[in-house]
């Protein structure tokens, strides 16, 4: 159609040309070859059917016409580079919203949050806690960090962070403690255990991970959430299970002890992020955090 935009690399072309009044210093500023800022001319000036620039002794000069174009696209182009730096702007400046679950966020998270913002000062992080009603792809959430076995989401950027590694654990203060810590995992068996309606299955994969029939576990007191069960562990109420970062503060503390260790499951700890909102932020957010927990297994 006669009134279509000519193609964006020939206007872009055509105004730098113009604003230095040579080609050659264009082709130096858009970083091609003086042979490609002449095509991108000579491709616009086909497309309006006209002459855009004369040639003046050695250089060029703009036409009446090519005045008009140059005026306008230098509008448009500022305009252009104003708005896209206010867009940069505008993601820097804005909170970097991340979910996760209330224990990761309470027994992980808070902690090191000292440390992340010494790290990453530019990073304005805004954390939002959940259980399980938490997904990125709703707006008003950048990132989830979550505990999850693969396969992926398709519409996510997914950056794992460390594998999964669940054990039983205990407080020095448990009545059974000095019964249980030097016992072999069948010990537990006997015991009521402390366990989640929230993940039902990590007391059975950790014990057949142990070679043991997960049929023969007896449970003890339930409770809603990760992070409840593990203050009542660490309270004295009995032997609970976790993932290894959500207690390692825990059993350097003394707090709590892990005489069993802890085993690899089929998940993950990764960072979700929604491909709409992937950015360098989120990198940067990622590779903190993998470091975070490499410098903590260490």
């Amino acid at each position: 159609m006669a009134h279509d935009l000519p193609p964006l690399n020939a206007l872009r072309a055509f105004e730098a040309a113009a604003r230095f009044n040579s080609v050659s210093q264009a082709a130096e500023a858009l970083h091609v070859t003086h042979g490609a800022v002449s095509r991108q001319i000579k491709v616009l000036e086909e497309h309006l059917g006209l002459a855009l620039f004369v040639k003046d002794g050695r250089g060029i000069k703009l036409t009446d016409a090519g005045a008009r174009l140059r005026d306008a696209s230098a509008e448009a182009f500022d305009r252009l580079r104003g708005v896209c730096a206010e867009l940069s702007r505008d993601v820097s400046e804005a909170p970097f919203v991340l979910g996760c679950s209330g224990s990761l966020l309470a027994r992980w998270f808070i902690p090191r949050l000292g440390r992340l913002k010494a790290d990453l000062p530019q990073l304005r992080l805004h954390l939002s806690a959940g259980e399980g009603d938490l997904d990125p792809r709703r707006p008003g959430l950048d990132a989830l960090l979550v505990f999850a076995e693969p396969p992926w989401p398709a519409d996510m950027q997914v950056h794992v962070l460390a594998e999964e590694r669940i054990g039983p654990v205990l407080s020095p203060h448990f009545a059974g403690f000095e019964r249980l810590r030097n016992a072999p995992a069948t010990a537990l068996l006997d015991e009521a255990l402390l366990h989640t309606t929230s993940r039902p299955q990590a007391w059975p994969t950790w014990v057949e991970e142990q070679g043991l029939k997960a049929a023969g576990l007896k449970y003890g007191q339930a409770f809603e959430h990760l992070y409840y069960l593990l203050e009542a562990a660490v309270a004295g109420l009995g032997v609970a299970i976790a993932p290894q970062p959500l207690v390692a503060d825990d059993l350097r503390a003394g707090r709590l002890s892990a005489p069993w260790g802890f085993s690899p499951t089929a998940a993950a700890l990764a960072l979700w992020v929604p491909r709409r909102a992937a950015d360098g932020r989120a990198e940067q957010l990622a590779q903190w955090l993998r470091r975070e927990l490499e410098r903590q297994a260490g």
